[in-house]
């Protein structure tokens, strides 16, 4: 026999938009991500549209996960439950986990289009926390999700987060190492960079002198 779906309508749309949350997150972390690739770091903008259309349909399913709450019959929570971390009593970690994650992810992603107002510099410094808000949903959906003990749940986020956070560490171990790299090589080639430099300017000044007292 099927069970009627009516009186858990609310719930059961909610745990679908988390998941749908969990899985475009994902996705646009690794486009962002592989933007940020020397391979295709040319070809950005092409992914830029891809990228912006991911982030704003994670943002979207994260209103709808945290509004339809609000129909739920069993838990009953308050809007403010929903959108102030530690106010519910119903697993009051990892929901405030959720609710900053959830937060973040909307702020961050809408503040591309304030960068402006905020400054390209301090803001390609502030999207950096966009991996951090995707990491906290990651934590929410596995330590509060009711389908995260399911195999096929377990399965499906496999599929999206591993690329990413394989991405993220090789982004934060390759951005270090490069810089390390470039000013190690600065230092080593310093001083015959500099002769070669006082070697032009003496050529360059010898080749002006007879110039000018020709004419």
């Amino acid at each position: 026999m099927l069970t009627n779906p009516t009186p858990h309508l609310f719930w059961i749309t909610s745990r679908a938009a988390g998941f749908a949350a969990l899985i475009l997150a994902s996705l646009a972390v690794s486009v962002g991500l592989l933007m940020s690739t020397k391979l295709l770091r040319r070809r950005g903008g092409e992914r830029a549209p891809i990228h912006e259309a991911l982030s704003l349909s994670a943002i979207a399913a994260i209103v709808v996960h945290g509004a339809a709450l609000l129909g739920d019959g069993f838990l009953h929570p308050s809007v403010a439950d929903i959108t102030i971390p530690f106010v519910s009593s119903y697993k009051s970690a990892w929901t405030s986990i959720g609710i900053v994650a959830g937060w973040s992810t909307i702020l961050l992603g809408l503040s591309y289009y304030a960068r402006r107002m905020i400054g390209s510099t301090r803001w390609r410094k502030l999207h950096r926390f966009t991996a951090l808000a995707w990491l906290l949903g990651l934590v929410h959906a596995l330590g509060e999700g009711t389908d995260a003990g399911q195999l096929w749940f377990l399965a499906m986020v496999a599929l999206v987060a591993i690329p990413a956070l394989g991405l993220l560490v090789a982004r934060l171990l390759g951005g270090g190492g490069g810089a390390a790299r470039t000013a190690h090589q600065t230092a080593g080639a310093g001083p015959s960079f500099a002769a070669r430099q006082g070697e032009a300017a003496v050529e360059v000044s010898s080749a002006r002198i007879p110039a000018r007292s020709g004419a």
